[in-house]
């Protein structure tokens, strides 16, 4: 991708997108008008998109959907994975398809500008994508303006002023503000999210560091009680719930940040000896708790059919299986950096990088990827069965 191949807006242009390496990418806008500043990533799964928009990992990201045709599934009030987007844009190839699905409520343009999302069609999300693999996630501003008029210099600047995501705690500002609990299940057709809480269940704390309803939905199908907690919840405020196990939530930002007030919590649980389970934010968080240490990634791991193996010997008894998964981070787990305490469990089968990791001395694991996404559809699921298990 070059300057000279998107310096010129084709007629009737009403968005761009400004790097800040100075390239120019026009499209037309649809969505909320305005602009807002953040790193470009791209995401390959094939729907799911206001899934994707509305997970609080992408917090501070504009999303670039390698899948050409978004909209056919419209937007629906059951499908939110927190309370409002969090993404604050996204890019497609194609103009946005009219909803045709008996759940849609409304067309996801419509959606975006409810909600303060800017959105850019008719750009050539091939070249972006081969653009972000080979140089890394660019930061970028995303602009709509319905006469089709910027002014560049002032948005090429915005993007070259954002700092990025190195160094970034979002968990703080995406986090829920008070403790709660939770009951639903997991969606089925007819019953939607119905409440399962019966019996006896074990209780999981979930530290919430902008976690996916559905984890919790999957934790509860799983036989567990949930009570969740704000991300910078004290360790005492915690164990005066008397937890049987805590969960460590996905969420944005620069794990090594968010670890500053997250580390020595998950520290004294694991002195403790309560069980942990961390899905993607929370399993880097869990690492950062044994003394490894994280890495930003070149272009992040994002969307779905990500191949990941078991390679833990004696932690599974079907080491060497395959799972087919769904990824969303740009940070990763160091694996040299991992102490002897710690095992690798689980590595991406794309690159190679660390996907999962248990302590060998303490009922404490966590994974890379998203079980709850219904990637395989089914092949992770089993996580969340092992952890409620192992709680006794």
């Amino acid at each position: 991708m070059t300057d000279s191949a998107y310096s010129q807006a084709p007629k009737g242009a009403t968005g761009l997108l400004v790097l800040a390496d100075g390239s120019l990418v026009w499209g037309y806008g649809f969505g909320a008008t305005g602009d807002a500043v953040g790193e470009l990533c791209f995401n390959t799964s094939m729907t799911g998109y206001q899934e994707v928009m509305t997970d609080p990992s992408y917090a501070g990201q504009i999303v670039t959907f390698t899948f050409p045709h978004i909209g056919n599934v419209g937007t629906n009030d059951e499908d939110f994975e927190a309370n409002s987007p969090h993404a604050l844009g996204c890019v497609v190839r194609e103009s946005i398809t009219p909803p045709s699905n008996f759940r849609s409520e409304q067309h996801f343009g419509a959606w975006m500008a409810q909600h303060g999302r800017i959105g850019l069609s008719g750009v050539d999300t091939r070249a972006l994508t081969r653009r972000i693999r080979e140089a890394g996630a660019p930061h970028v501003v995303i602009a709509h303006n319905e006469d089709g008029q910027f002014d560049i210099d002032e948005l090429l600047a915005k993007a070259r002023a954002w700092p990025g995501l190195e160094g970034m705690d979002l968990a703080a500002q995406v986090t829920g503000d008070q403790t709660t609990t939770w009951d639903s299940g997991i969606w089925q057709l007819g019953h939607g999210y119905a409440a399962e809480n019966d019996g006896e269940r074990p209780h999981i704390v979930a530290i919430d560091y902008g976690a996916k309803r559905n984890i919790f939905r999957n934790l509860v199908k799983a036989g567990a009680k949930v009570t969740i907690v704000p991300a910078e919840t004290s360790l005492d405020d915690i164990l005066v719930l008397q937890p049987t196990g805590v969960f460590l939530s996905n969420g944005p930002g620069d794990p090594a940040a968010t670890g500053a007030h997250a580390v020595p919590v998950i520290q004294g649980l694991l002195e403790r000896d309560i069980p942990i389970f961390g899905i993607c934010l929370g399993h880097q968080l869990l690492a950062l708790a044994t003394g490894a240490k994280t890495i930003k990634m070149h272009q992040g791991h994002r969307g779905a059919n990500h191949p990941v193996q078991r390679i833990g010997a004696g932690w599974d008894e079907s080491e060497g299986l395959v799972e087919i998964t769904s990824m969303n981070h740009g940070f990763a787990v160091d694996s040299a950096s991992l102490p002897d305490n710690v095992q690798e469990t689980h590595k991406s089968l794309f690159d190679g990088s660390n996907c999962g990791i248990a302590l060998k001395d303490k009922n404490a694991f966590g994974v890379q990827y998203h079980p709850e996404a219904s990637p395989g559809p089914q092949d992770s699921f089993y996580l969340f069965e092992k952890f409620v298990r192992g709680l006794g």
